[in-house]
Order: structure tokens, then sequence, then C-alpha cells
């Protein structure tokens, strides 16, 4: 983030909010599933449901331990042969070996392809006409749907992003030894390229968790906002009993929220939120939103405190900066 400056980070937002900014993913992992039992093996073991994906569908889910906490978030892309897990940064390896312990009799492969793919993201409102421009179609709006075609005479395909920046996204898969050209056909567009700070403002403050710092091996997959990972009425997976116990019978001792701060000070993660004098959660991410001009943070805040509205502080330094609680997405 070296010389990025806070007019870099607006001006990206400002394309993101108003046009098209393009974002560089290479960072993120890609696992190949194959093989005749491959939707089954990850259906058995996924939050949401892979089975009645068809080719060119796709889902996000997590993969739980049996305590139902978070082990990882994934994107599934279902493609004709082949099933892809789209992993965070840094965590293709991780994700390979706790998958490859289920993996008994069922005829399904598991690769780390992370070296053969790029991925870039184009968000923002003109995200969908422009990839329209460059490849001569796009995918449908549902999310994670997608579909083949050529970007500057190279295969690539395109899947319908999920609304982490709270703008219409579309990601373009290509083969990573083509990722040069694509990405110059992609910024020959004249789309601003949107760095790492600006993705997390935008990301914050449309309440989109990341793994793992918002969602992550210490959270309870109901404590964030789930629906999107979850089938409700598929079988069995591990932690599965938890997170029904929970929705019919009970409630978590606490929620992700956002929360927006007074001042100029841009809270770390782990800064303590309070209420009186007592600790009632901590920030998990934080940025200065641009929407709002002001900061704001993802929190970890205990149930009693977390309707939204709630005037709650937060520890910053040696003082603690009022702030108050924000359902998600923050209004803008």
């Amino acid at each position: 983030m070296s010389g990025m400056t806070s007019s870099d980070v607006k001006a990206e937002h400002a394309a993101v909010r108003r046009t098209a900014g393009l974002v560089d993913r290479r960072g993120q992992g890609v696992l190949e599933v194959t093989g005749r039992d491959r939707a089954t093996f990850l259906h058995a073991l996924l939050s949401n449901d892979v089975k009645s994906l068809a080719t060119g569908q796709g889902c996000a889910a997590t993969l739980l331990d049996i305590h139902g906490k978070v082990q990882v978030v994934l994107l599934v892309w279902v493609l004709d042969d082949r099933i892809l897990l789209v992993t965070p940064p840094g965590a293709a390896e991780s994700t390979l070996e706790a998958l490859d312990k289920y993996l008994f009799s069922e005829k399904a492969v598991l690769r780390d392809a992370s070296a053969d793919w790029a991925l870039f993201m184009i968000a923002g409102p003109q995200a969908p006409a422009l990839i329209e421009r460059v490849a001569g179609g796009g995918p449908d709006a549902r999310p994670w749907s997608s579909m083949l075609a050529s970007v500057d005479g190279v295969g690539a395909r395109l899947v319908r992003g999920a609304g982490e920046t709270g703008e219409p996204e579309v990601w373009i898969a290509g083969p990573a030894a083509e990722a040069e050209r694509v990405w110059k056909t992609l910024t020959a567009t004249g789309t601003t390229v949107v760095g790492p700070g600006a993705l997390e403002t935008l990301r914050i403050e449309a309440g989109t968790p990341r793994f793992p710092a918002d969602i992550g091996p210490a959270v309870l997959l109901p404590e964030v906002p789930f629906e999107a990972l979850v089938s409700q009425t598929k079988g069995c997976y591990p932690g599965q009993e938890v997170v029904v116990r929970i929705r019919d019978r009970g409630h978590v001792n606490r929620h992700l929220r956002g929360l927006v701060l007074e001042g100029d000070a841009v809270p770390d993660a782990g800064s303590e939120v309070v209420a009186g004098d007592a600790a009632i959660g901590a920030v998990t991410s934080a940025t200065r939103s641009v929407d709002l001009d002001r900061p704001v943070a993802l929190a970890m805040i205990r149930r009693q405190h977390a309707e939204p509205g709630t005037a709650v502080g937060v520890r910053v330094g040696d003082r603690v900066v009022p702030a108050t609680v924000s359902a998600l997405p923050f209004t803008r």
C-alpha cells in the first residue's frame, strides 16, 4: 500500500460506485474437483447445496468444523467436467488438506490449480455492460452463474459476483499464461484499477464479511449474515447440527454488526467495543468510509447491545470513541 494516498482510494471508490473498477484477484486460490462423485462429495461437506447446481451455476459456501465454526469460505463454480473452488488468499493448501481428510471411497480428485488460473473482477453499475462490450456477452444476474467467453481471443469464464462491493460484479477467470493479455484488454477499456485499500472500504461499507478477519475459525456461522452461505433444506454436513439447533431453539450470544464512529480515528482490528465500563465486543475490520465520510467498522458485539442504533464506545489508544451500532450494509 506504499504511495497509496486517500485521494487514490477516493477515485477508485468513486469508479466502483459510479461506473466500473477493475480488481486483480490473482491472490486467491483455486482448487479443481474432478471425478464422478465430485458434486455429492462436496455436497456432503459444505454448508450450501452443491448437488442441485447445474453447469454454469454456483454458490458461496463454508466448510465448518463439528462445532459449527467457520474453517473456510469458498466460492463454488460448476463447470461441465469439474467444479472449481475459489479460496481466500493463502488458503488453497489448507482447504485442500481439510477436504482431503474426508475423501474415502468417493470417485473425486482434488487438485490445487491456483497456478493455472488468473482471476480478475470488474465491479460497478457499468460492469455488466462493459463485459458485454469486451466479450460479446455475459452471465445472467444470478450470483455465481457463469459462461464461457472469449476476451481478446483468450478463452475465459465470466462469473457474476454476489455484490461484495455493494455493486454489480463480474469475475473473469482465465488461463494464468494469458493473464497479461486479459489484463491489458480490460484496462484498455479505460476502467480504473482498484487497489486493496479501496476494495476493503467498499467491502466494509457493503457489510461483506471477509475470511478470516470477520468470519473465521473463532466464529460460529450463525453469528454472521449467512443466508447466502447455507441451504436450510439439505442433508447432513459437518457442523449442521449446531446451525440447526441455533435456528430452531435458541440464539447466538453475539452478532457481526456495523459501527459508525465519531471523530477521525480508524480503529485497529481487535479494538475493544465497550458499553460503560464493560467490554461487549471487538472490531474485526475497519476503514474510513468514503460514502459516510467517517470511520466505520465491522465488529462482533454481544447480543444485548447489537440492536442497530445502540450507543457504544470503541477503545482507540487510551480513549473511548463514541460509536453507534448499525445494521449491514451501512446506509449510504
